[in-house]
Parts: C-alpha cells; sequence; structure tokens
C-alpha cells in the first residue's frame, strides 16, 4: 500500500543528474527538493488550480452531500407510486459510467434545457433561452444538486442503509409533537445522523478532488488540480525528458498533500464510523 508513496517522495527529491544513478533508487544520490517542487508549483499553476478546485469540485461535493441526504431519505422512510422504478434507475446510475453518457450531457449543457421547455420557446419566440452551461460552475452544481452529481448514487445507497436502521419511534414523537416531515428530517434526523454525513462527506471531497475526466470535458481552462496535473508531462519546457517524471512525481504529492491532511485529521472517526453506515465486504 505505501509503496507508490515512498517511491513518490523518493523520485520527487532526487536531482537532474543523480536520476540517471540507477544504482540508487530508494535512496537518491543527489536531491534538489527546493527546485524540484518549486518547478512542479509553477507548473501546476497551483495556487489557481487549487482555489478552482475549491470552488468547483469541494463546493459541488458539499452540495452532493446535503442534496443526497433529502433523496435517500424519501427512499428509506416513504412509500410512494413507482419507488421500485426509481430504485433501480438509482442504481442504474451506481453501474452506468460516465463514459457512456458524457456526449449527450456535453450536449444537453452546450444549450440548457429542461423538458425541451426552452427550445419550445424559442421557437415560437425566436429568442433562445438556452443557456450554455460548460465552462462554468453551473455544470457542477446543477447535478449535484439534484443528487444525480458525481458517483450520487453511491451515497444514496450508503445515506439510505443508515436511514433504515433508525428507530421509527424518533420520527413519531417528532410528529406527535406537531413537526411535519420536513421540520423532523432538519431537526431530528440530521442531528442523529453525524456519522452517515462525516462518511459521505469524505467520500464525496475525495471523489470530487480526484475527478479529471468531468473537469477536462467541461472546461477549457481554469482547470482543477486534477487536470493541471496530468498536464504537466505535455508541457513544451520538460515534453519527453526523463526529468519530467521527477516534476510529475513532485506534482503528484503536491497534490495529495492537502486530501492527506484531511484525511490524517478525519481518518479516527472515519474508522470508527464505517461499521455504522451499512458498508460491507
Amino acid at each position: 500500500i505505501i509503496y507508490p508513496l515512498i517511491y513518490m517522495v523518493s523520485t520527487s527529491l532526487v536531482s537532474r543528474n543523480g536520476f540517471f544513478n540507477s544504482a540508487r533508487v530508494w535512496i537518491p544520490e543527489k536531491v534538489s527538493p527546493a527546485f524540484n517542487y518549486k518547478t512542479a508549483w509553477e507548473l501546476l499553476n497551483y495556487t489557481t488550480s487549487l482555489m478552482a478546485t475549491l470552488k468547483y469540485e469541494i463546493v459541488s461535493a458539499l452540495i452532493e452531500v446535503a442534496a443526497c441526504a433529502v433523496t435517500a431519505y424519501g427512499f428509506a422512510r416513504f412509500k410512494f407510486k413507482g419507488k421500485t422504478i426509481l430504485l433501480g434507475v438509482l442504481f442504474l446510475t451506481i453501474l452506468v459510467p460516465d463514459m457512456l453518457v458524457i456526449i449527450p450531457r456535453m450536449a444537453n449543457y452546450s444549450k440548457f434545457d429542461i423538458l425541451g421547455i426552452f427550445g419550445f420557446l424559442n421557437k415560437l419566440t425566436g429568442v433562445d433561452l438556452r443557456p450554455d452551461l460548460l465552462d462554468s460552475a453551473a455544470a457542477f452544481y446543477l447535478p449535484s444538486l439534484f443528487s444525480i452529481g458525481l458517483r450520487s448514487g453511491i451515497i444514496i445507497f450508503i445515506y439510505m442503509q443508515f436511514f433504515k436502521k433508525m428507530p421509527k419511534e424518533l420520527e413519531e414523537a417528532a410528529w406527535i409533537d406537531g413537526a411535519n416531515p420536513f421540520k423532523t428530517f432538519l431537526k431530528v434526523i440530521i442531528p442523529s445522523s453525524k456519522v452517515a454525513i462525516t462518511t459521505v462527506t469524505i467520500f464525496s471531497v475525495i471523489w470530487h478532488y480526484n475527478d479529471y475526466y468531468l473537469s477536462a470535458m467541461y472546461f477549457s481552462d481554469r482547470y482543477p488540480l486534477a487536470v493541471s496535473l496530468s498536464l504537466i508531462a505535455s508541457n513544451s519546457s520538460i515534453a519527453g525528458t526523463d526529468y519530467a517524471r521527477i516534476l510529475k512525481m513532485a506534482g503528484c504529492l503536491l497534490f495529495i498533500l492537502p486530501v492527506l491532511l484531511m484525511y490524517m485529521v478525519l481518518q479516527r472517526k472515519f474508522i470508527q464510523n464505517i461499521d455504522q453506515v451499512g458498508i460491507v465486504g
């Protein structure tokens, strides 16, 4: 498990001349960490890319955590027509990868429409009201808001497993006191679900932070860190050189550092909570 991390750290420290000494792999003969990390920082455009990651990916992840909780509560606690069909659709969102639906999704985002309403108004009035959501935060925020964002199906499933285990007496007591379902959810269910919320927040943040595919498709510039990292090797100043590997390893370490710090802070609570949210196997 730690082999790739050790290799990453070792390679990122080696100097350009020391890299060609094949006899020294784990303990470099010559190191130049300041130059390597400074160059990787500049190639990543680290500050700008990190801010883009926080603005687009992390905010989207937090929206998804909140929206999926509402959706999962509806699936776990209420009976309604079409529930079985919607559950099937939910599991399809888990099984079907983004690559299979990216073309229709891109076509829809380029001229965003809701059930063809804007297109119909365009035919009537001649005014195109369909906005272009590509290269905007809305391409990430809207799917998360409607619980169809990045791996939303898994997050909903985790929430559902936890909500099903909660005693119904808590909700019944709230209803007797006059609370409606929305107030019960906000005042009773959410405060009692810190375990599940912590778990799905860690999952969602890491999944969004590591997202490369959707970010590369939706944006033409202002890339998050995951996309900027993939572009290091194609930079004209180091493309095709062995030195690119050193800078890629330094860039990888800079990339995982924020998430690594977050996990070090939350890992004890995460490990303690993982058994209580219905994840097995």
